[in-house]
């Protein structure tokens, strides 16, 4: 696989002729951020900054803007903005991933920009509704080719693109990686993610779902790695759950996962996003501002909850863990 060496662009994104190769995927969690803004909505260059600052600080050099940043409303007005906003405020040793879509017809006119860009790779936000397997392939692989660049394919619906085409848009060369995150009550059972690792490497597939199935989706079934909200909470901590087990330390590495559950918990039972999104300004990492319609802001009851579960995560030092 030819790879270009970090090739020094305006603030210095990394760029890749090939998918990003399976080590940066072991070697950083993926954080997934929410998207700050101002009280007018506008995003917040100074306090995203903080969260990337405050990511890049616990060792995380791989961030994708997707769900948690609500990319699934923005106007389109909005999208370049982003883009430029992200870049900047990001290290130069960062490797940043944008989302596009949902809808095909957001994605076909995001796609000019992005090919303008220096960004490496960007991840297909999943329609729901409204598609069929076959589709998502022809829909995507258009993408891709208007792009200009692989994409990231994100799996999170049972009934959004079968493995075998998924495997298609692999072979196709369409695909940097896989971010896979179907919810099963038992993540040790699960037909698709097993006929989709017999089908795709899984070293270009990362558990998508946070720390609670990441040990799983590792030791079972060989994922690369795995995206986090929570670690843009306590990413040192995460971080060291990926250290745990790329050197085979399942104890440590379940003691730590235990340490994010609380929260976690919080944001199955309210929301992910709305959770997420607030958890960060009641913690006190940055101001994320007010969530983008059609989202709205968690109770006075919930907020209190979310408040000390997040700063009892951001309070633990991996360096006294067990």
């Amino acid at each position: 696989m030819s790879i270009r060496q970090w090739t020094p662009f305006p603030h210095a994104l990394p760029v890749f002729t090939d998918p990003v190769p399976p080590d940066l995927l072991r070697s950083s969690v993926v954080a997934v951020p929410p998207l700050a803004r101002t009280d007018d909505h506008v995003i917040s260059m100074e306090e995203n900054r903080k969260i990337i600052s405050h990511l890049e600080a616990g060792g995380i050099s791989t961030l994708l803007y997707g769900g948690n940043a609500n990319l699934y409303h923005i106007p389109p007005s909005e999208f370049e903005p982003l883009l430029q906003i992200i870049e900047e405020a990001a290290g130069e040793d960062t490797l940043v991933i944008p989302a596009v879509g949902p809808a095909y017809g957001t994605m076909m006119s995001q796609a000019p920009p992005l090919a303008a860009s220096n960004y490496p790779t960007a991840m297909a936000l999943p329609m729901q509704g409204l598609t069929t397997s076959e589709g998502v392939v022809e829909g995507l692989t258009q993408f891709s080719r208007a792009f200009g660049r692989p994409i990231v394919l994100y799996i999170k619906n049972l009934d959004y693109i079968d493995p075998e085409d998924a495997a298609r848009l692999v072979d196709s060369g369409s695909v940097s990686f896989i971010k896979y995150a179907i919810v099963q009550d038992d993540p040790t059972i699960d037909s698709f993610l097993d006929r989709l690792v017999e089908i795709v490497d899984p070293n270009i597939i990362v558990s998508g779902i946070g720390e609670q199935p990441a040990i799983v989706h590792r030791e079972q079934f060989k994922l690369a790695g795995f995206t986090s909200g929570c670690v843009c909470v306590n990413p040192a901590l995460s971080q060291a759950i990926l250290k745990a087990l790329n050197d085979g330390d399942l104890p440590r590495a379940e003691t730590i996962r235990e340490v994010f559950r609380p929260l976690e918990d919080l944001r199955n039972a309210i929301n992910p996003v709305r959770v997420l999104h607030e958890a960060l300004r009641l913690a006190g990492i940055a101001d994320t501002g007010p969530h983008l319609p059609l989202l709205s802001a968690l109770a006075e009851s919930e907020r209190s909850e979310v408040q000390e579960a997040a700063k009892a995560l951001l309070s633990r030092d991996p360096a006294t863990m067990p």
